[in-house]
Order: C-alpha cells, then structure tokens, then sequence
C-alpha cells in the first residue's frame, strides 16, 4: 500500500472514534425544566448566526474562487476544499458544544468527575475533528492531485473561513459579554449568568460561536496550513526525495493516535484536581508522540541529506515549545500565581490601578514565549536548516487533537454554569460548573498561548516557503539597507495593531448598542428587575448577530488586501519585508492581548472566591471593569490575529509567481 493512504485510514479512524464520542454524549441526559427553554435559546441562537455568518463568506468564496480557478483548477478546487472542511469543523464544534453544556449541567447533580468526563469528551470531539479533518483534507487532495500548489490553494480556504470566523464570533461573543456585565453586573448589581439580564442569552451564544466555533477553524487552518507549508519546503528543499514532502503527514497521523490514546488519561485522582487531570492528558499525548517518532523518522528517513536523528530531534524541539507555552501561559493567567494576584492586589485601590496593572501584566507575558520561541528557532535550524524548523512546528501543531479538547471544553462548561444558573439548579450543582468554568478560564488562556506561538512559527515556516519560491528566480534580497524592504516591515509591523483596532472598535461600538438595549428594557419592562416578568433576549440577540456580520467584512479583508497592494507597487522585496513585520508585531501583539485579558479575567475571579472583600467590594468592582476591558482583548482581537499573519503569508504565496 502507498504511504499516501495512511494518514487517510487514520483520519477516518478518528473521525469513526469521533462518532462513538458523539453517542456517548447523547446518551448523558439532559436538563429539565427551566434549562429545556434556555437550551433551545442558546442553540437557535448559535445555529442563526453561523448560517447568516457563513451565507456573508460565501459570497466572499465565491468571487475569489472564480478568481482562483484562472491561476488553475487544482489551486481553485484546493480552495473550495479547504474554505469547506475549515467551514464544517467550526460548525461542529458549536453543534457538539451546544448539545454538551445542557448534559454537563445535569451530570453535575451527580458529583465532579462525570461533569467532566461530559465536558472534556465534548471538548474532545471538536479537537479530533479538527486534526483528523485537515490531515484528510491535505492528504486526500495530494493524494489526487499529486500537486504542491494545489495544497496552497487549499490553506487559503482554510485561511479565509478561519479569520472570518475568528473575527466575527470574536466581535459577536465579547459584544454581548461586555453589553451583559456593564449593565448586569456593574450598574444593577445582579450575578452574572443572572435570568433577568436580557443580554445572558447572547452571551451564552456568544460563547459557542467565538470560543467554540472561531477556535476551531483557527486550529484547523493553522494544522493544515503548517502542514502544506512543511510540505512545500520540502518539495523546494530536496527535489528529488518526496519523504520530506510526507513526512509531516505521518507525524500528524502519529499524533492524532497518540491524542486518542492520551485522553484516556483525563481522569480525577484523589485531590480532585481538575487541571490536573487535563495535563494529564496532555503529557500522555506528548509523550507516546515523542515515543513513536524516533522509530517512524529514523526508519523512513534513513540516508537522506539529513540526519534521521536530527529531524527527530527537530520535532523534540517543537514538542518542548508546546509544553513550554503551556507551562509560561497558566502562570501568568492562573489564579494560583503572583501576576493574577497581583491585578487583584492592584484592585483595591480602584478601576485605573487595575487596568494599569493587568497592561503591565499583558505586556510582561510577551518575554518568556518569545524566548522560547527563539532558541527553539534556533535549535531547530542548527539542527535541520529551515526545514527543522518547519518539522519543529509541526509537531508542536500534531498534538492539536488533545490541546483543541482541553480549549473546547471551557466554553461548554462555561455554558453549563449558565444554564445552571439561569433555571436555578441546587447550589452544589452551581458549586460544580463555577469549579469546571474557573479551569476553562485557564485552559482557554493556555491553548489560545499555544495557538499564537503555533501561528508565528507556521507563518515563519510559510515566509521560509514564499523565499524559497522567490529564490528560484534569482530575486532574494532582503536586506536592510534595501529601502523597499524596510518600508515593508513598518507596514507589516503596522497591520496587527490596525487589525486589532477595527477589532476592539467593532466590540466597543456594538457593547453600546447592547448597553442601551438592556438599560432600555430594564427601565421599560415592569417586574424585570423583580424577576416577575421575562425579558426580550432576542433583541440582543439580534443587534449582536447583524453587528457582527457587518463588522467582520474590513478587518477579515484587511490580510487578503494588504499583501496584493504592496506586492504590486512596492515589490517582492517589500513583500517580504510585510510578512516578516507581521510576523513579529503580530507575535507580541497576540500574546501580550490573550494573556492579559485571561488575567484581568481570572483576577476578577480570584476575588469573587473571596480575597480583598470578595463579591460586591470595591475591589471586585474594579476587577469587573478590568475583566471588561480584557474581554475583547483575549477573546477577539488576540486570538485573531493568529489567522492574520498566515493569510498574509499564504496570499503573498499565491500571488508570488505574477511579481517575478
């Protein structure tokens, strides 16, 4: 049998194991009562949203396939492939989330551990169709095509839906979170998730659609992209010997066993440690990886130009970045450790000194990711040239089956917690899902760490790529004294920081429609802050959606635009100079924004746990207020610009072969 076909047999493996999964969950029962209402809510809210979310993309898809299919029907199809796959994984996720949360709500009447088997198997089955999905959508195609350039195509798709949805549920989950707790909790005083706050539903929504949904066409796009670029290198690199060109397919059908295998070790222990048993996990994953790549590379990748042990050592590298992202992001946003406690510590002497703090915070958190990320460049280079570095960040990317489920699994439980209580579930039950959620904070921070460090590595292999593609010409000349590349690198040390502005505006100026819409209907409702009479959660619900869908359209157009604009009047060498600036803007701008906001964020809950005075302190009240301003900051324009950098790069790769 052709080594082709085996990436495909385990995809359809886990997309097979994936369905058990599914079973399992449905046969958990759900809330009653009061939940069965706001279940529904929740769902048709999501459901509404990504169909009108992914009506507007299409249009989009459609001109630029068109467009596509005149530089050649496999980069077209390619396209169409990956834009579609990217389109049903997020899709997926947000069906698996919504199903899950009203099962985790129940299973928590009956103790800690089956609400968490409930969560992280929902959590699970978004991560393992994500990997197994790309992995089928970039093997399948070159199985077909046997065409590198196709594969392009193929990542651009992945490229598009993904900065789409990253933005727009970015927009739309932080608009009404914001909207909720300016008004909920900060001028009326009522518990978040409160059933009498008419934004609650959108929240809820929000939460799947951005976190659930966004997440998982993020991961998908950066995997399949990171893997076509791998690919590609290695088809530039070395010619003649296609085993760089499958190599980091058999790693990821490795890993997507491997991350089958290491969710078995998510179980409590005796200390009831949720985080615990999540990194579980997470190690067993790592470490079977590690285990069954020595024997794969050394077997397959015997008498090539370079060393088998080398190459392996390469994707040590990549796995020793991820553990590490893990390790640097709970420690700035974990409640455990002195950076949230001291934004809480910065609360008590009020709103400014929080905010303050958690900037400085945010910005702190930038130093040791970034360190690691260079000397494991290094590393990797010195030990395999380019491609080290590529295979580096592919096995980082291979493990993204069990990182994705430990992500997903926060939104879930957050949801849980929600619907917990919004129909007014027994205290323990409530004690449960805030314990569950208080986690998800962390690991939502932790793999959104791991997704930007992955993003700039897959973007710096994608540069590699672009280089390397220009090279063949006799064209490479970056240097700095070159006018046009330096000028290339201040408009792409630029883009994220334009980028993330349209971002944090669009959730400004949409938070204060729902801000008037909720004090409107506080003040006009009879009985509503009495709990007597039940709000319009649909109308919330509606400003959200048609905000997000119209604000999504600049920003997720800015990376497609940028890169055609500069190549065609500045050059390649400006170009090159673009993707390099955003690339390293884009790193710290991304990090210092996830992991700030995650603080502000677990601070606020460190508070409300009952240090500094606990709820309804001054010092909670201004931990809200810097959880509000940290909101967009870690859960839409952070994360998004993970997408934004690799469609820069991956435009700039299409449009290559028209500047030369």
């Amino acid at each position: 049998m052709s080594l082709i076909y085996y990436p495909i047999i385990v995809s359809l493996f886990a997309i097979a194991f994936v369905y058990y999964l599914v079973s399992q969950i449905k046969k958990a029962p759900v809330a009653g009562d009061k939940a069965i209402a706001i279940t529904a809510a929740v769902q048709e809210g999501a459901m509404s949203y990504l169909k009108r979310q992914y009506k507007t993309i299409a249009v989009v898809g459609l001109v630029l396939f068109i467009l596509l299919f005149f530089m050649g029907w496999k980069i077209a199809i390619g396209f169409l492939i990956g834009a579609v796959l990217s389109g049903v994984s997020g899709f997926i996720g947000m069906i698996v989330s919504t199903q899950a949360n009203t099962r985790v709500a129940e299973a928590a009447k009956r103790g800690l551990a089956r609400a968490l088997d409930i969560s992280f198997k929902g959590g699970l089955i978004t991560g393992l169709m994500v990997v197994s999905l790309g992995l089928l959508a970039v093997a399948g195609y070159y199985a077909l095509t046997k065409d590198i350039n196709g594969l392009i195509g193929l990542g651009f798709g992945a490229s598009l839906i993904s900065v789409f949805a990253r933005v727009g549920g970015g927009i739309y989950t932080k608009a009404a979170d914001v909207g909720a707790d300016l008004v909920g909790k900060v001028e009326k005083g009522i518990p978040e998730d409160d059933p009498r706050n008419p934004a609650v539903i959108a929240d809820q929504v929000g939460d799947n659609v951005g976190d659930c949904a966004g997440m998982a066409a993020d991961i998908f796009e950066t995997y399949a992209v990171t893997t076509v670029a791998t690919m590609i290198l290695g088809s530039l690199l070395f010619p003649r010997a296609e085993q760089f060109i499958m190599l980091p397919l058999i790693l990821g059908s490795v890993s997507i066993l491997a991350s089958i295998i290491g969710s078995f070790f998510v179980k409590l222990g005796k200390k009831q440690n949720i985080m615990g048993s999540m990194y579980k996990g997470v190690v067993a994953t790592v470490i079977l990886s590690a285990i069954a790549f020595y024997p794969i590379i050394t077997k397959y990748m015997a008498g090539q130009a370079i060393s088998a042990n080398n190459l392996f050592f390469s994707t040590i590298v990549g796995l020793v970045i991820a553990a590490g992202m893990f390790v640097i992001t709970e420690y700035y946003t974990s409640k455990d450790f002195s950076p949230v406690k001291s934004i809480a510590k910065a609360s008590e002497t009020g709103h400014a000194t929080n905010i303050i703090r958690g900037l400085g915070i945010g910005m702190q958190s930038t130093a040791y990711p970034v360190l690691l990320i260079a000397f494991g460049t290094i590393i990797s280079f010195w030990l395999a040239g380019i491609y080290g570095v590529a295979l580096a960040v592919m096995a980082m990317l291979s493990i993204s089956g069990i990182v994705v489920g430990v992500d997903a699994y926060g939104p879930i439980t957050d949801n849980a917690g929600g619907i917990a209580e919004m129909s007014g579930m027994p205290e323990d039950v409530r004690k449960i899902t805030d314990a569950l959620d208080a986690v998800g904070n962390t690991t939502k921070a932790v793999t959104k760490g791991y997704a930007i460090a992955s993003a700039g590595l897959a973007a710096l292999v994608l540069f590699s790529a672009y280089v390397e593609k220009v090279s063949v010409n006799g064209l490479v000349n970056f240097s700095l004294t070159n006018s046009y590349v330096i000028a290339g690198l201040l408009i792409g040390g630029l883009l994220p920081y334009l980028f993330a502005s349209f971002l944090m505006g669009a959730v400004g100026k949409t938070a204060g429609k729902v801000v008037e819409e909720v004090r409107r209907q506080f003040k006009n409702i009879p009985g509503l802050m009495e709990g007597t009479a039940k709000p319009e959660y649909g109308k919330c619900v509606d400003i959200v959606t048609k905000a997000a869908i119209k604000e999504m359209m600049l920003p997720a157009l800015l990376p497609i635009v940028a890169p055609i604009l500069v190549g065609y009047f500045l050059g390649v060498q400006a170009l090159g100079g673009l993707l390099i600036g955003a690339i390293v803007t884009g790193l710290f701008v991304g990090i210092s924004m996830t992991t700030g906001g995650a603080a502000w964020d677990n601070a606020k809950k460190y508070i409300e746990g009952g240090a500094y005075g606990g709820k309804g302190s001054f010092a909670h009240q201004a931990a809200v207020t810097g959880d509000t301003v940290g909101d967009p900051y870690k859960d839409t324009a952070g994360p998004a610009i993970n997408p934004m950098i690799k469609v820069l790069n991956i435009v700039a790769l299409l449009i290559v072969a028209f500047l030369v």
